[in-house]
């Protein structure tokens, strides 16, 4: 059994943040420069099984202009402009196959899902490639690609690739531009909660045991990965600990909540020792934007699973018809 804080107090837990210096202009900067690139967005209708589903191949130029690729799926009989879920995957994952993302079409929306760069070799298998080398030391996995620097971290690219996704899910003319939700759990929940605080005009976000928030407090009393990469790494590199932290506190959800207006759902499961409910609540309670979240009791990182989709296909048809 993992114990964080009890309920009544991790609703009230609001956390002072770490925000560096220059946070805003960070993110600025790192956007223009990737929009500086031509996003190049390509979709390839491909042949598969699913006969009542349009299936795209997608390739679009994420951070620096590297290829990102996704799927696109829609119902097969959709002849306008849909309602479009842009989706983002968990830790060590990645696009998977067609058949993996049928909720949203079976529901009449489009859903874009994209690749993670450099993932998809622990759970669901990804296509693209990450070929920024690492410029330092780091153990396996992402969370320390990097971490010495802030322009040379994994997740700068990674939040890039997110920011980018939604700009091409908008160019396709099976989707209406004004009716797009970001959505994602644990490291995606990570990413739809930095992608809708930097993309201000999207109509809602599903942000599931999110990634990546309250950093600090999360690498102190969780030992499960992907948190304990950063033990592993300081325990080495005792030196580095400031340096470190400086450069994440660039990415802390709890930093993007704050400047969030997107109107969004979350979700926290009370026994998730992967990322603690104080870590969730941290960005939750700071979240500037409308909000709910749903708690989850006796459930650990899987959250809610099949019943927290249906929150999002009830919230869904919840939703105004665009902004």
């Amino acid at each position: 059994m993992f114990v964080d804080m009890p309920l009544a107090q991790l609703l009230e837990y609001r956390p002072d943040r770490h925000e560096p210096e220059g946070f805003d202009a960070f993110w600025e900067r790192t956007l223009a420069e990737s929009r500086a690139h031509d996003l190049g967005a390509v979709f390839t209708e491909v042949e598969t099984d699913l006969a009542l589903v349009r299936v795209f191949d997608v390739r679009y130029a994420g951070f620096g202009g590297h290829e990102i690729r996704g799927w696109l799926l829609a119902p097969a009989a959709a002849e306008g402009p849909l309602p479009c879920v842009v989706q983002y995957i968990g830790y060590g994952g990645g696009r998977g196959l067609p058949h993996d993302w049928l909720t949203w079409p079976a529901a009449g929306w489009a859903v874009f899902v994209m690749d993670s760069r450099g993932q998809g070799g622990g759970w669901r298998v990804g296509d693209t490639p990450d070929p920024v080398g690492g410029t330092g030391p780091e153990v396996s996995g992402k969370l320390t690609h990097g971490v010495l620097d802030p322009d040379d971290y994994y997740y700068r690219r990674l939040y890039t690739d997110g920011v980018r996704a939604v700009e091409a899910a908008r160019t396709h003319p099976l989707v209406d531009p004004s009716r797009v939700v970001v959505s994602g759990g644990s490291q995606g929940g990570a990413i739809a909660m930095a992608v809708s605080s930097m993309v201000p005009d999207l109509l809602f976000a599903f942000i599931d045991v999110p990634f990546m928030s309250h950093i600090r407090h999360a690498a102190v009393i969780t030992d499960e990965d992907p948190y304990a990469e950063l033990g592993r790494f300081l325990k080495a590199h005792r030196h580095r600990f400031d340096q470190v932290f400086a450069t994440l506190d660039h990415f802390d959800g709890v930093n993007f909540a704050a400047r969030n207006t997107t109107p969004a759902l979350f979700s926290v499961g009370l026994r998730d020792g992967v990322t603690p409910p104080s870590t969730v609540f941290a960005a939750y309670n700071h979240y500037a934007g409308p909000k709910d979240i749903r708690v989850w009791h006796f459930n650990g990182h899987e959250g809610g699973e099949s019943a927290q989709v249906t929150e999002h296909l009830r919230m869904a048809r919840k939703l105004p018809a665009g902004r």
